[in-house]
Formats: structure tokens, sequence, C-alpha cells
């Protein structure tokens, strides 16, 4: 191209195309050797801008799990407002539920009819619980917590460590209300229920054969709380959260037969089931009371769970619903963008290519002949 012929590079409309991309600008200059010296401060620029653009709050940062799938964190920063008012409405049934709690451990229990002859069965002797019921919420609620949170320093996902904390709380209170609500209709009477009610170990009945209890009115109503065991089903709920959490996370059934994984994962399910053993220990269930609460517990577990997480066996178990759906439409912004930008780029090619024509119409020389080197001028021929 003569070197006349280079103002069409410079035209104001051409340039403004070529900057449209940043791609496309860094790649067309970079490979000129000419252009390089002149446009690396704008390249320079550009990619500052772009730099500092990632770097904004409420931009997700992109790194690469082992799993070989490049994602995005969202941190409480950025995303945190976000999160909380979506799930107001559940934060609000959490609350309600937790009044029912309160008025369901307010209500009197069914005072189901003792005779004599099944008082031979509920002599066992009165003892203090081995594990006491203030530590339920820390193994059960407070420790899993600190799993969320330690995930959540390696992986900066707020969508997990929100989704995590509001799922196990849910499978807790959800369980305690359907415990608490069974115990106080069924109202049956435990192991050592002759002891609450005959503390002096001196029997009455009334003219049915009813028990005539003489105890502690607060001892003998927490005596028809047997079935089901709150502490067996508040541990499995927790705990089992807990289970299904990790074997998500650490890829349990990745059918690479990795037994430490399983190991691992079954350790809350070993503490669920010492705490529901040392209650028919300490006399306070019947075995039925301690299945019937674990079985409570598990199922509560497994659906809070899957209300947001996919199942642990599944190739997305590590991750919430709500994050994927936050990476497909990340990722569909950035498709249209780059669309849109192809698009404009080839708009501009189109112009530049045009005006460009025209330029070689309008040039003040042409070639006569195909010799080359021989230019002739028009007013000479």
């Amino acid at each position: 191209m003569p070197w006349w012929d280079l103002r069409s590079v410079f035209v104001f409309k051409n340039f403004r195309c070529f900057s449209q991309s940043q791609n496309g600008l860094s790649q067309r200059l970079e490979t000129s050797a000419g252009f390089s010296q002149l446009f690396r401060p704008l390249i320079a620029h550009k990619k500052h801008q772009g730099r500092m653009r990632d770097a904004q709050p409420g931009s997700p940062t992109v790194n690469v799990r082992s799993h070989g799938v490049t994602v995005a964190s969202y941190t409480v920063r950025s995303h945190g407002i976000t999160v909380a008012r979506t799930h107001l409405n559940d934060w609000l049934i959490l609350i309600l539920l937790l009044g029912i709690v309160v008025l369901l451990n307010a209500i009197h229990p069914f005072y189901r009819f003792v005779g004599k002859d099944m008082m031979e069965d509920l002599k066992y002797p009165l003892k203090s619980n081995t594990v006491p019921i203030w530590a339920v919420p820390v193994y059960a609620v407070l420790l899993p917590m600190v799993v969320f949170l330690l995930l959540y320093f390696r992986r900066r996902d707020v969508y997990d460590l929100h989704h995590a904390i509001l799922g196990i709380l849910f499978s807790v209170v959800v369980t305690a209300v359907i415990t608490d609500a069974i115990k106080d209709a069924v109202g049956r009477p435990r192991p050592d229920f002759f002891w609450r009610c005959f503390p002096d170990g001196k029997e009455v009945y009334d003219k049915w054969g009813d028990v005539v209890c003489h105890g502690d009115k607060n001892v003998v109503r927490e005596g028809h709380k047997s079935f089901p065991s709150g502490h067996t089903s508040l541990s499995f709920a927790g705990l089992g959260f807990l289970l299904l959490y990790l074997s998500g996370k650490i890829q349990v059934f990745d059918c690479r037969g990795h037994v430490a994984k399983l190991c691992l994962v079954l350790l809350p399910l070993l503490l669920a089931s010492l705490v529901a053993i040392s209650r028919v220990d300490d006399y306070w269930h019947h075995w039925q009371d301690v299945f019937a609460g674990g079985l409570i517990g598990l199922v509560v577990a497994a659906l809070c769970y899957l209300q947001f997480f996919p199942p642990p066996y599944n190739d997305q178990g590590w991750a919430t619903y709500a994050y994927f759906r936050m990476l497909e439409e990340s990722q569909g912004t950035a498709l249209a963008a780059n669309g849109e930008n192809v698009d404009a780029n080839n708009t501009c090619n189109a112009e530049v290519q045009i005006e460009s024509r025209q330029n070689d119409r309008n040039n003040d020389t042409f070639r006569a002949f195909p010799c080359p080197g021989i230019l002739v001028q028009p007013w000479k021929i």
C-alpha cells in the first residue's frame, strides 16, 4: 500500500471501530511492528480498566476448582444483601416455626392411662442425662456451622454458606416441631415413670386403676414425653444434614472407590447414633422412641438438604442450585456481550472496506497498465 493510502487507517470512524473490541485491538496492534509502539499505552490502559472492573464489589472472582470446572466466587460483600432479600420470607417462616416450638413445649402432653400392671415395665431408675439438653444445639447446629464457615473461607461462595445455614436450621426446627407435636399427642410414659410419679415409692391408684401421681408436676409432665426421642431426632436432623453436605462437597459417590471419604462422612452419623444409645442407657426412652426419632430426623434432614443442594451422588452435588443458576446467567450475559462485540466488529469491518474502496477510487494516481511500477498521471494520458 503506498504511503499516501495510510490516511484511511487514521480515519476517526475506523479507529473507533478498532477500539470497540479489546481483544481484537490488542491482537491487531501487537502483531504489527509499526503500530505496537504507537498504541502500547492505549493497550495497557484498556487492560488496566479490565482489571479494575473485575476487582469492583459485585463482580464475581473467577477461580478454578479441582473438578476442572471454571467457577466464580460470590462473597458476602458482593452478594450477601441479594441473598438475604431473596430468602427473607424463609427466615420469617423459620421464626414462626420457632414460636410454634415454644408453644408446643408449654402444652401439657396427653396423660395416658397407666395401670398397676403397666408400672412393672416403668420402674427403671431415674437418672440424669448423659447428654444434657443444652449440648444438643452445640453439636447438632453450631458444629456444622463451623464446617460451613471453613468451607466458605476456602471457596468464597455466599450462596453455599447461606443455604447451608438456612437448610440446617430448617432441618432442626422442623424436626423439633414434628417431634414435640407427636410427644404431646401420644403421651407415652418414660421407662422411669414410676419414680417420677411416686418419688417415695408409695403407689396410689384411683378407682379405675389409673395412677395418681404425687411427684413434682414438671417431672411428671416430662415423664409423659417418651415417644419419640427429642435428643435423637434433633441429633440426626443436624448431623444428618452435615453428612449429606460433606458427601456432596468431597464427592463421596464419584465411583472412584475412596473409602477414606466414606469414613469421614460417617463420623456425624456415628455421633448421632451414640447420642441415641445414651438415651436408652439413661432409661429416658424405649428403643422404639429412639428408632422413630432417628428416622424423623434423617427424613427431614434429607428433604431440607435437597431444597438447596443437588443430591450428593450428582456431578453437581458440590454446590447449590442457586450457584449454578447464577453461573448460567453470568455465562449467558458474557456470551450475549461477546455476540454484540462480534456484530459490531463485523459492521465496522464492512464500513472500513467500503471507505477503503472509496479512497482507492479517489486516489490522485492509478495504474493504467498491468506493468508494475509504471505510474501514469491522469492528465498526461
